[in-house]
């Protein structure tokens, strides 16, 4: 685990969520400089930073919408750096919790040196790697649904079908091979979500 040590004059700590953010500013000896719940509004988070612009970083919890944040402070010259979740979870857990404790622990930890750091993923790699991630989900669900039907299979104790679930003649071979209705229902269901990955998993490849 690393943790964030440099020193800066001020310290942010923002409680990041999709359509609000709560702010705290620390000064280097603790003092709470200024501590506001604000709209995901980047003029309204300038305006909060301006008067510290050169003399703070910022720092946030890695969850789903840091982004917008990251690039904004990139443009205004404001160091931030990202929170690993699970870590920060450990350090910070507490009966008392909401936005405002939250932001104010956030900042706190980052003066103190005990800011779990994670990786600020360039902006230009970001949509590769959701793209890629979003492609392992895909593969991974398909392996379930091929290993639903092979199950399916040995559930009804009919023989092996020995067929690769990949290609697509292999999954019309399947199609109609079961003689309950209700059972075939469920294995072309299967089918037709499989291939529908297929068409997409080409186009990503």
């Amino acid at each position: 685990m690393n943790f964030y040590i440099n020193t800066h004059p001020y310290y942010c700590g923002i409680d990041l969520h999709a359509r609000t953010l709560y702010v705290c500013i620390l000064d280097n000896q603790g003092k709470v400089c200024l501590h506001k719940e604000i709209s995901a509004n980047p003029e309204l988070l300038y305006q909060l930073l301006k008067p510290y612009i050169g003399n703070i970083v910022v720092g946030v919890e890695c969850m789903h919408c840091w982004y917008w944040v990251a690039d904004y402070c990139d443009d205004i010259g404001v160091d931030f750096i990202i929170g690993h979740a699970l870590y920060m979870k450990a350090i910070h857990g507490g009966k008392a919790k909401n936005d405002r404790i939250d932001s104010y622990k956030i900042a706190h930890l980052i003066r103190g040196g005990y800011f779990p750091l994670a990786y600020v993923y360039p902006k230009a790699m970001r949509a590769t790697r959701d793209l890629l991630r979003r492609r392992m989900k895909i593969v991974r669900h398909g392996a379930d649904l091929k290993g639903h039907v092979v199950n399916t299979t040995s559930q009804y104790n009919f023989p092996d079908n020995k067929v690769n679930l990949k290609n697509i003649s292999a999954r019309e071979q399947l199609r109609g091979s079961f003689p309950d209705p209700i059972v075939q229902r469920t294995v072309e269901l299967d089918m037709v979500i499989l291939d529908c990955y297929a068409i997409e998993l080409a186009k990503v490849e």
